[in-house]
């Protein structure tokens, strides 16, 4: 008992080390009073702009199906038909003509530009790049493989060499997004799109765990955030792109040179990932993962009964109503994001705009408002958490997007160029949710689960955001069954599917609000009681000993 007690106060004055491990660096007085930027070596700035490329990459490839849309549909000859302006004319012809206005082929083919003998038949009845047909290649053939398969890769990262399982995985979905370019039909596009979804399913999650053993802890959120500017600067690339080669009808093939030119560069990079990168050192392996790699198999049937109790623990914080609101209201959130990117190209066309003047405003909007409302609202939360608590993060959601709401209906209710500009705030605004929702979700749950629990939240958000596209053909029908054009339908629809979701979130989120307040009060008791036994548990056994 003395024994025991002599290296019990040994190890509180003096940690022991272990004889098979050498003993660690300690920091220097150099080291402490070196700055951030300091301690950034070149080869991590290499690495972080690779994954920063392979993020964007992953954005373009994904959005520039909608930006392609129309011409693939004319092209392709799927979904709805619709009444434009003839691409023989001008914008002030099309505006004069009003081709959109036209219900039926008969009222498109007769609608005419000038008087008298100058009078011209200018509109076509043609494929609009609308309908069903394309909101379920541009949804759910996605998002249903991108978030099950998500799921998988998720535990493979922990398992086998990240590079090269990266490096693939961008390789593959380069190759399915060069592929789309050669397609000569509907299927082959469904095809195509499944395989995009798994490869870009690879993506964030080898990157994620492999900057986290890249980059040191006080660097790692920095990292994590250039990497996430990859969201906004592929989506508005994938508008500048798309619009500008198809217009440039290189070689006569119009659209299909934008999914060539964006698709070789992915296995470019791919191939430079697999030659200069290196696997980083795993700095928090889990048990399991290390195990694996051992070639240990005698533990499997304890593993897998782990793995499934594991898996309660996991989804159990999900159960609780302030959680289930909280996701809820994030879902609706993202599905107005969803919806609005698959259908914003479809609708300034459809209110006559050209593709150069959508590649003028969206070729930058997203990159600069986006960006900066992850930036400003992750601030701002942090600031007002301060002294209130968990439930003032959600205050700020409500806020932003109630505030962010207007200028969405602004898009749709001005004409450009205004339209264009309310799309500035709508982004500053409207996307803070996006961290502060994350962050709200990491503190309501232990930190034994909370990697996995995030990947719970993300696959939950994604699934219910991006099938929810699939409610716009039929409401833009029931507008166009009371007597409105298709542009008009199709503005009716957004309305109720883009700033409409922002309130019916907001609206979510307030309940939620008053939860979680109660719940992070719960969850502080609870880890109180649980550090009140695991000492009286220690006390106990000081005196058996």
């Amino acid at each position: 008992m003395e024994k025991n007690r002599e290296i019990r106060g040994q190890s509180e004055r003096e940690p022991l080390l272990q004889q098979d491990q050498p003993p660690a660096v300690q920091p220097t007085d150099e080291d402490d009073k070196m700055f951030w930027w300091q301690k950034i070596q070149g080869y991590q700035l290499y690495a972080l702009f690779l994954f920063l490329i392979t993020y964007l990459l992953n954005q373009l490839d994904r959005y520039m199906l909608a930006i392609t849309i129309k011409p693939m549909s004319q092209e392709l000859k799927f979904g709805d038909m619709g009444c434009m302006i003839g691409s023989n004319y001008s914008d002030a012809v099309a505006g004069s003509a009003k081709c959109g206005d036209a219900l039926s082929q008969t009222e498109c083919l007769a609608k005419t530009y000038g008087n008298g003998s100058e009078a011209r038949y200018v509109c076509n009845w043609d494929y609009n790049g609308q309908g069903f047909q394309y909101q379920i290649v541009a949804g759910p053939v996605f998002i249903v493989i991108y978030t099950f398969a998500g799921i998988f890769i998720s535990f493979a990262a922990d398992k086998y060499n990240r590079k090269v399982m990266l490096a693939s995985c961008l390789i593959l979905w380069s190759v399915m997004t060069l592929l789309t370019g050669f397609i000569k039909e509907y299927w082959q596009l469904v095809l195509l799109r499944f395989g995009l979804g798994f490869g870009e399913a690879g993506c964030t999650p080898f990157v994620a765990s492999m900057l986290a053993d890249i980059y040191p802890t006080e660097l790692r959120g920095t990292a994590l955030g250039i990497y996430n500017w990859g969201i906004y600067m592929g989506y508005s690339l994938s508008y500048a792109l798309g619009n500008l080669i198809t217009a440039a009808n290189i070689n006569d093939q119009g659209w299909r040179w934008s999914f060539f030119i964006s698709g070789m560069p992915g296995i470019l990079i791919g191939i430079l990932i697999l030659l200069t990168l290196k696997e980083p050192e795993r700095k928090n392996a889990s048990k399991e993962a290390t195990q694996a790699q051992q070639g240990d198999q005698s533990l499997n049937s304890t593993v897998s009964e782990s793995k499934l109790k594991r898996l309660g623990k996991i989804l159990k914080p999900f159960l609780a109503p302030s959680l289930i609101l909280a996701v809820l209201a994030g879902s609706i959130r993202n599905a107005a994001g969803y919806v609005f990117a698959y259908n914003t190209q479809p609708y300034f066309t459809g209110i006559g705009q050209s593709k150069e003047d959508i590649a003028k405003y969206m070729g930058w909007i997203p990159i600069v408002g986006g960006s900066l409302g992850v930036a400003v609202g992750g601030f701002i939360s942090d600031r007002v958490v301060k002294g209130r608590g968990i439930y003032a993060r959600v205050a700020v959601v409500i806020a932003s997007l109630l505030i962010a709401a207007p200028f969405a209906a602004g898009t749709l209710f001005l004409s450009p160029p205004y339209a264009y500009i309310c799309q500035i705030p709508t982004y500053l605004f409207g996307e803070m949710w996006i961290g502060i929702t994350l962050a709200v979700v990491v503190e309501l749950i232990p930190s034994n689960i909370r990697t996995s629990a995030v990947a719970v939240y993300l696959f939950i958000i994604s699934n219910i955001g991006g099938n929810m596209p699939l409610l716009v053909p039929p409401i833009q029908k029931g507008f166009e069954n009371q007597g409105f054009t298709k542009s008009g339908s199709l503005r009716g629809a957004l309305y109720i599917l883009y700033p409409g979701l922002y309130v019916v979130g907001a609206v979510l989120f307030v309940p939620a609000m008053f939860l979680l307040k109660r719940d992070q009060v719960k969850l502080k008791e609870a880890e109180y009681v649980k550090m009140q036994t695991s000492q009286t548990s220690i006390a106990d056994g000081d005196k058996n000993s």
